[in-house]
């Protein structure tokens, strides 16, 4: 082969192996470089009519996911907007959705307006129909509107249009009962309040009515247990921190715990803010409890609401003494404090009934004074009666189970004073 031939001959394999080492350079070229779509990382300004990251705004190139970018939406503007994002839009109209939870007691209907999470809706002057008997509002716009005195049967009950809200498309249909059925009330939790959502010094203001029967023979001392009898205390949010250690270190054989109270002015139902820390630190030392609620019910309706509120708080405990309805004055200005005495004792009865359906054992708390005068005591000796009465034996000539003799008494692991008190229930050792 001449010289010619053999130049000619080199050059070719020279450009044959130089093309194949292109084919390889561009077929193992990185990712990002590939033809496919993406957008080349750069540091360059975006163009007009680009975005941050290179892709074109609206009338261009649509934002929207940039392959396996995850974070790439919080680059688009348009995510965000409410008015055309369909995973918000729908958020959105789920949280205005509202629904209705519909309980009658007693020829009655408690209509509570809540949202998806089950709160009652506040702030909103809210109108109901109710068929055949016209529309309902909300005045004070706390989420509840009560009609009383209906006729026993069927209802339909609808929620108006209200604006900024998505109200149900269909009438609730609800059975208005003729008789107190002294059952608990499954929804009473959207009742029951804490003391932050109210006013505790205008609401709070149950009176001892046993002081003003107290004499000098009152006895302040712990008392010791006998054969028949057991020594505790009661205490409420007044007693502040306790040491329950130390109470049954001291002696204390049992407590009464508040669970709550009725308000005297607005008739809300509380929870004693001090009441699951001393259920929880009773039982954290081994000490018993019952509990009690101050009532100002009106009505056989509102006893049955109190009894709901005091099973809906107790549902996580054991108890071993009974639950008691709170039976006092309220300083004359009470709700209840004009109640007549067949009015009153059906309060009481309909409260213990109601506990006792749920299958708690049931007392009734008062002084000797309102048991002579302001309750039919006889007619309650079927419950636990627990008996405040001042002095060095009681005067009081009805039965009894338990005994607070006095509320000036002193025991380690609570400042100040606390009521002391002996029962004569039954014993079982545990």
């Amino acid at each position: 082969m001449d010289s010619k031939l053999r130049r000619m001959a080199i050059l070719s394999s020279m450009g044959v192996i130089l093309l194949v080492s292109l084919l390889v350079l561009y077929t193992n070229r990185p990712p990002e470089n590939r033809g496919n779509g993406r957008v080349p990382q750069t540091t360059k300004e975006p163009a007009s009519g680009e975005g941050e990251d290179g892709a074109e705004e609206e009338g261009g190139k649509p934002y929207g996911q940039i392959g396996d970018d995850l974070s790439a939406f919080l680059k688009d503007p348009a995510f965000f907007d409410q008015e055309i994002n369909p995973v918000l839009e729908a958020a959105r109209e789920n949280a205005s959705r509202l629904s209705l939870v519909v309980t009658s007691v007693e020829k009655d209907l408690r209509i509570q307006i809540v949202n998806t999470k089950g709160e009652p809706v506040t702030g909103e002057s809210f109108f109901v129909k109710l068929d055949g008997m016209g529309e309902y509002k909300d005045l004070d716009k706390d989420g509840i509107i009560y009609i009383g005195g209906l006729a026993a049967g069927e209802y339909y009950v609808e929620l108006m249009p209200a604006e900024g809200y998505r109200v149900p498309a269909n009438e609730t249909r609800v059975r208005v009962k003729d008789k107190v059925e002294y059952v608990a009330i499954d929804d009473i939790s959207l009742l029951i309040m804490t003391e932050e959502e109210i006013d505790p010094e205008a609401e709070d203001t149950g009176v001892a009515d046993a002081l003003e029967d107290a004499d000098k023979t009152e006895i302040m001392q712990f008392q010791k247990s006998t054969s028949n009898s057991r020594v505790g205390i009661d205490v409420s949010k007044w007693n502040g921190e306790i040491d329950w250690d130390r109470v049954q270190n001291a002696g204390v054989e049992f407590a009464i715990i508040r669970a709550g109270y009725r308000g005297s002015v607005t008739g809300a139902l509380v929870e004693d803010p001090c009441f699951t820390m001393n259920m929880r630190g009773a039982a954290a030392s081994g000490v018993p409890v019952g509990v009690y609620f101050f009532t100002q019910a009106v009505n056989e309706v509102e006893a049955v609401e109190e009894a709901s509120a005091v099973l809906q708080l107790i549902r996580e405990y054991d108890l071993e003494f009974p639950v008691f309805i709170d039976t006092e004055g309220a300083g004359g200005n009470g709700r209840a404090d004009s109640l007549d005495v067949e009015t009153r004792t059906r309060v009481c009865e309909a409260f213990c009934r109601t506990i006792t359906n749920a299958g708690y054992d049931a007392g009734v708390y008062g002084s000797r004074n309102w048991y002579n005068h302001y309750l039919h005591a006889g007619q309650l000796e079927q419950y636990c009666i627990w008996l405040a009465e001042y002095r060095s034996a009681p005067l009081y000539q009805g039965y009894y189970q338990m005994w607070q003799y006095t509320s000036k008494g002193s025991i380690d692991g609570i400042e100040g004073n606390v009521d002391m008190n002996v029962s004569y229930l039954p014993w079982t050792d545990r």
